[in-house]
Order: C-alpha cells, then sequence, then structure tokens
C-alpha cells in the first residue's frame, strides 16, 4: 500500500498551483488511503509554534508550541516519532479525546530547516510504532520533493504572515 500512496502523492502534485492545494489532497489522500486513522494532515512552522494547516477529521489545535507534545517535539527534534500511546506520551496535547497513536514526521524545506510536520492519528492505541517510521518517513519525504517543484515554501515558511504584518 505504501507504494501506491506515494505513488500518488507524487501525481497529485503535477499541474497543482500551490502548496495549499496539495496538502489539503495529500491530506484527503492519506485519511482515506490508510486503515485505521481518525485525523491526517499538517501544522505549519511559524516562529518558535506549529500552526494548524489542511487536514482531514475532527476540529483540532490550533497552535502547538515548538517541544510541546507529539507534533511539537517531533519538529523541534527533527525527527519521526510513532507513540503507541498517547496517553501515556510526556506533555501529550489532546486536541482529539477519540486518538490513542500518533505517528509525526518533520517536512523540510530544499536548506533542511523544518518547516511543519506530517501528523496522522488512530484512534486504536498501538496502531503506530516504531515499524511505521520509515513508511512516514518516505511519505515526507515525497511531500516535501513535490512542495520542492512547486517552489511554494513561503506558506510554510510564514513569509505571508509576515508580509501581512507589514
Amino acid at each position: 500500500m505504501i507504494g501506491l500512496i506515494m505513488s500518488q502523492l507524487a501525481a497529485m502534485g503535477e499541474g497543482c498551483p500551490g502548496a495549499l492545494s496539495y496538502l489539503s489532497n495529500a491530506s484527503a489522500l492519506l485519511m482515506e488511503m490508510l486503515p485505521d486513522v481518525n485525523w491526517a494532515g499538517f501544522y505549519l512552522r511559524r516562529g518558535g509554534e506549529l500552526i494548524l494547516g489542511p487536514f482531514q477529521g475532527k476540529a483540532a489545535c490550533v497552535r502547538i508550541p515548538m517541544g510541546k507534545g507529539v507534533c511539537g517535539t517531533a519538529a523541534a527534534e527533527d525527527r519521526v516519532l510513532a507513540v503507541e500511546d498517547v496517553h501515556a506520551f510526556p506533555g501529550h496535547i489532546a486536541c482529539d479525546s477519540a486518538s490513542a497513536s500518533e505517528i509525526v514526521a518533520p517536512l523540510h524545506d530544499p536548506m533542511g530547516r523544518v518547516v511543519g510536520v506530517l501528523d496522522i492519528d488512530s484512534p486504536v492505541r498501538g496502531r503506530f510504532g516504531a515499524s511505521h517510521v520509515p513508511a512516514a518517513a518516505l511519505a515526507a519525504g515525497e511531500i516535501e520533493k513535490v512542495l520542492a517543484v512547486l517552489g511554494d515554501f513561503s506558506l510554510l515558511a510564514g513569509e505571508e504572515t509576515e508580509r501581512r504584518k507589514a
């Protein structure tokens, strides 16, 4: 199944107008293709926090501080985190009380900077573990490749927000 997901993530980038459209479709694809998942989406880095991006699932936390919760920790440590039981994770941020397991992979711009995370939640405890880390890293890598081709990292790096303030 990972091969099919990877090829669809790549194909969705063709003719796509930008990051927002692409990440919206990527979250829909992951939500549809992965079994036992109740949330799939993205948090985008803005300075010292992650801001909710395109997603599929129940309403979610809008801001997550870097280094807090599974998403903030994965981004701050720049590594894929697979958590079998989120309720046992120190500092877990419960956006949806039904979520029991989570996997988060950092996303990088072409300079290697963390610009966001791919976040997938499951209501099934133990749904994600160490064996899922390579697949999450591959999916994040494919998403990074498409975003690099789109050349639309300004949305992810927070430059849009900064320009609006000026």
